[in-house]
């Protein structure tokens, strides 16, 4: 259990202080504040990396669980355990933020709990962002935590976090950027409107994203099992 209480406090943490950067720094308003919040995301995964790496991983996301699973790296059980406590920690931070918000509305910037949602009406648009972003972080995921690379495993935690920045840097106007389908799951529940109404976008571009990069990785891993 105590990998599980570790996915779920670190997917507590990646959503608490990513979406309230998003939220403090009025997300989207500038280029400060979409540069601010990408930081706040990657920075969140470096600490966390560092933090539990050598416990559960640092998973703290579904697309990564599931293509970690699907490159054989775990079993079933796990992986399945994984993104239910990834979800339950992502549900307890954006209720945190929700509570400090209600306490003071003036507190917002932009949306209540930094949920996600499509730039436009076109999902589709917002979908294949959300493929095309998750499959480069998962590949960067599994690529930097492959055994392939030898002694660069240990600054594994630095180049995930620090991909998750460009990642965010590039999707954020696009959708908010989520390759995570936990740090969505728990905003939206208490956002509401528009980004509950497209919370499916940002389950299936993930899962879907995560699964392809791990079969393009397994088309490429030199590592022989």
């Amino acid at each position: 259990m105590k990998k599980y209480f570790a996915e779920l406090f670190g997917t507590f943490v990646l959503t608490f202080l990513g979406c309230g950067a998003a939220v403090s720094l009025n997300c989207g308003a500038d280029t400060a504040s979409i540069v601010g919040t990408a930081f706040a995301f990657g920075l969140a995964v470096v600490a966390m990396a560092y933090t539990i790496g050598g416990i559960s991983g640092c998973h703290i996301n579904p697309a990564i669980t599931l293509g970690v699973f699907l490159s054989g790296r775990m079993n079933g059980k796990d992986c399945g355990m994984y993104m239910l406590f990834q979800v339950i920690g992502a549900i307890i931070a954006a209720a945190l933020l929700a509570l400090l918000v209600s306490t003071d509305p003036g507190l917002a910037r932009g949306t209540a709990t930094g949920a996600n949602a499509c730039a436009s009406e076109n999902v589709v648009n917002g979908l294949l962002a959300e493929i095309i972003l998750t499959f480069i972080f998962v590949m960067v995921v599994l690529g930097a935590t492959a055994k392939t690379n030898g002694a660069t495993n240990n600054f594994a935690g630095l180049a995930i976090g620090l991909s998750l920045i460009l990642i965010h840097l590039v999707g954020i106007n696009f959708t908010g950027t989520s390759v995570n389908p936990a740090r969505s799951i728990g905003p939206a529940l208490f956002e509401g409107g528009k980004a509950l109404e497209q919370i499916w976008v940002f389950i299936v571009g993930p899962l879907v994203g995560g699964a392809l990069a791990a079969g393009c990785w397994k088309m490429i891993d030199t590592d022989k099992k």
